[in-house]
Formats: C-alpha cells, structure tokens, sequence
C-alpha cells in the first residue's frame, strides 16, 4: 500500500474522535470519554456539581404532559445533543438519553431535571466505559444474547421498550433497543 499512497505510522492509538483508548498490561483495550465529558460538564457549569449513583430512577415516567415549558428548548436541545454521544462508550446511558430525546420538540421543567441528573451520573461515573479483553482461542468460544422488554409502559402512546445485548465470549459486540406498538382489542361482542 505504501507504494499507491502517501502513508505514515502516527504510533499507537489513544485518542480519536472524542475517544479515549488505553491499552491494560493483560491485553485488554478501554474505550473512555473522560476528557470529552468532562469538557462538557464544565461548559454546562456541571464540573462542580454533587455525583449520583444512577443516571435515572426506576420508576420514573416521563409523560408529555404534566410540568411547565422549560425556558430554554434550544439550551435543552443542545445539551442533550451533545453528550447523545456519551452513548457509544456509556451503553447504561442508553434508556435515559431515549428517553429524554423523545421531548426535544416540546422540553418542559421535569425532563430538565431529568437532564441534569443524568449530568450529575456522569460526573460521578466519568471512568467509566467500554472493556475488550482478550478472547484466548484455548477456550470454547461464547455467544450470549440477553434480552429485556418493559411491555406498554409509556403513560402516552403505550408502547413498549425493549433492548437485546448479545456478547462474544468476553465482549459486547452488539446492542440495541426498540420502542414498538404494542396493539390490545378488545371485543365488546357478549
């Protein structure tokens, strides 16, 4: 390939589009955002704030009705834009930026709340990320796939969330989450 195109070693890898990469002495790699997160949570006036150990309760429903209009929609929408990316290293994040996506168009108070908890997780869990390690060819290679749904459970269209993992051996290799339509008849016929 050298003799087509101008090529150049850079040496290892470590940082690239936001991402850290940091190689473990037994071989595993770690994809982080530290730097990445920790640059917005000071631009969001967040550097300083009180860590949590969730980036959202369990029982929380969101609903589109309910609180006041946030302030600020395009603040809203810019904030939770951004750190959407966090997302590729912070698999846990997934649920709680779905669901505060779904009220870009229409932000109120409550999910503002939501937003800054969910700022406040990330600074306590700014390490955080995704591991790879090494898959040895002397063991039996593994696939698991581990699935989870919430049936109906939005308060306004009743649609259900769901979302699969599955892993190679040791590794994450996909994942993914789904909100579907789940259809219930009922016959008024005696």
């Amino acid at each position: 390939m050298h003799s087509n195109f101008s090529l150049k070693q850079l040496g290892k890898l470590d940082y690239f589009l936001g991402i850290e990469i940091k190689s473990v002495a037994d071989g595993t790699i770690l994809l982080t955002q530290s730097k990445y997160i920790k640059d917005f949570l000071q631009k969001n006036k967040m550097g300083e704030s009180q860590f949590i150990f969730a980036p959202m309760t369990a029982n929380c429903k969101l609903t589109k009705v309910g609180s006041y209009l946030f302030s600020d929609p395009s603040l809203y929408r810019s904030v939770v834009g951004a750190f959407q990316y966090t997302t590729v290293t912070r698999l846990e994040l997934s649920y709680a930026m779905n669901k505060v996506c779904l009220f870009m168009a229409n932000p109120m108070d409550s999910y503002w709340t939501i937003v800054k908890c969910i700022l406040r997780y990330l600074k306590g869990s700014i390490r955080h990320g995704l591991d790879f390690k090494v898959a040895f060819s002397s063991q039996p290679f593994t696939i698991k796939a581990l699935y989870d749904a919430n049936w109906a459970s939005d308060p306004d269209d009743k649609r259900s969330t769901s979302g699969v993992v599955i892993y190679f051996s040791p590794n994450l290799v996909a994942w993914w989450s789904k909100k579907q339509q789940i259809m219930v008849r009922f016959s008024t016929k005696a």
